[in-house]
């Protein structure tokens, strides 16, 4: 595939994709940017306490309309909510399974559907589920706050909403990261075993960004293999490859296919 100035590879997400270049953690996002360094713009757009209510107006805005014709343009866009969307009432983030589901589904709907103002059929779509929540240590650190708060999410119920997520990406026709369930591996199927990979309880550490890193680059070979970094080619030319006597025009011809 040959790479264009300002192609963008987008995480859009709550503050498990805000942290994904936060310090010390070798986040996932960092790692996406040393990869796709000079092929494509890896950018976060990740909020904060945001579920997916919230986040629909901001996608809104970050996705150009199709005559927009100077806009980038988004090569592989991947969403990952459901942290958030899962807390349980009377939890402020709270929002039902059912319109959890219908909310993502109106972001891939303004990418995919012909209908759609924003339709972008180049634009590679991944879903990545909510990870598992340790509720152990999420609680304590709850209760250790002032005010103590009480418990705000329950596995079984985080694990319900990354089936979702599941279903809807495979109804969907889109690409998947299950990160509920490797991270659960990872953790020896045991809840106090999340401590390796979620550093609070809910937010993932490094080893945990590690592992979503490579499921989300294998993810990446498996169903859209154009857009892995090995395939995708430099948007100008290595300094050998420059024509030194006319360098101008060795960048400006780069268009490769």
């Amino acid at each position: 595939m040959a790479a264009n100035l300002h192609d963008i590879f987008m995480l859009f997400g709550d503050s498990i994709t805000q942290g994904a270049w936060e310090p010390g953690l070798n986040g996932f996002g960092q790692r996406l940017s040393h990869v796709y360094a000079r092929k494509l713009d890896v950018l976060n757009h990740g909020y904060s306490g945001y579920n997916t209510e919230w986040g629909l107006p901001v996608f809104e805005q970050c996705i150009a309309k199709t005559d927009e014709k100077h806009a980038p343009k988004i090569r592989v866009l991947v969403i990952w909510f459901g942290a958030n969307d899962s807390c349980i009432k009377p939890s402020p983030q709270h929002i039902p399974l059912a319109k959890f589901v219908s909310n993502l589904k109106q972001m891939i709907d303004m990418i995919k559907s012909p209908e759609s103002p924003r339709f972008s059929p180049e634009t590679r779509i991944i879903l990545i589920s909510p990870p598992p929540v340790n509720t152990i240590v999420r609680k304590a650190d709850l209760e250790s706050r002032e005010p103590p708060m009480e418990l705000d999410r329950l596995f079984d119920v985080t694990r319900n909403y990354a089936e979702a997520v599941r279903i809807l990406a495979r109804d969907e026709g889109v690409g998947f990261v299950d990160i509920w369930t490797a991270l659960w591996d990872a953790a020896g199927k045991e809840e106090n075993g999340l401590a390796k990979v979620l550093g609070d309880g809910l937010h993932l550490n490094e080893a945990g960004y590690a592992i979503l890193y490579d499921e989300l680059i294998k993810t990446i070979g498996k169903d859209y293999p154009e857009v892995h970094y090995d395939n995708i080619g430099y948007v100008f030319p290595p300094w050998k490859d420059i024509d030194w006597e006319n360098p101008a025009a060795s960048m400006y011809i780069n268009k490769r296919a």
